[in-house]
């Protein structure tokens, strides 16, 4: 018998009788996760929802959580398009690493590592007081990236540093300028002044 055809697709309210059918058999927090549906995606099995995953993004981090099927005879294949849609959703948000908890061996198979202490130390404040394992996936060098945004912060700082003392000579140049003008300008009106007061006192 032929598998039926795959779809993966955003999650919308009219999948939210289905999802906590799914949630409440995997023993989930469906109410939590209700508030949350704009983080889901699912997967349908000819037309049907099969299955679902929820994809939080905290500034450059994803996190793939609460994964559950229907129907485990399409997880895999499952997973294979969830993990293609998440790859274009990170690369459009700016993400620079996914974690989970999901203890499907499809995750590591796929390049997903235990985390380290070290990398740890990069989890969200937000995920850090989640029991569990996390398994993670770096999609862009962060040391490097941050290396060149420092460095781009650091050119924009001196740029601007430059700018400024241009502006200051500017003004101390324009007062040097408006004091030579001024002194002058009072030299001639006292020069007139003079000249005046002796026509006038003149015998």
């Amino acid at each position: 018998m032929t598998s039926p055809a795959l779809n993966v697709r955003r999650a919308t309210v009219d999948d939210l009788a289905t999802l906590r059918s799914i949630w409440l058999n995997a023993q989930m927090p469906a109410d939590e996760l209700e508030s949350r549906l704009t983080e889901f995606h699912v997967v349908e099995a000819g037309g049907q929802v099969a299955g679902a995953l929820g994809v939080q993004v905290v500034r450059q981090h994803a996190r793939l959580h609460s994964e559950d099927y229907l129907d485990f005879a399409v997880a895999d294949a499952a997973r294979e398009l969830f993990w293609d849609r998440i790859q274009t959703l990170a690369a459009n948000l700016g993400v620079f690493r996914v974690w989970t908890q999901e203890t499907s061996p499809f995750w590591s198979h796929w390049g997903f590592l235990p985390a380290n202490p070290e990398t740890l130390t990069r989890l969200p404040e937000e995920w850090k007081d989640l029991p569990g394992r996390w398994l993670t996936m770096a999609l862009k060098d962060e040391d490097a990236i941050n290396q060149v945004i420092q460095s781009q912060l650091a050119g924009l700082a001196d740029a601007e540093k430059q700018q400024a003392a241009r502006v200051a000579r500017q003004a101390r140049t324009m007062n040097i300028v408006g004091a030579a003008i001024f002194f002058f300008a009072a030299a001639i009106l006292f020069v007139i002044a003079g000249y005046l007061w002796h026509r006038t006192h003149a015998p």
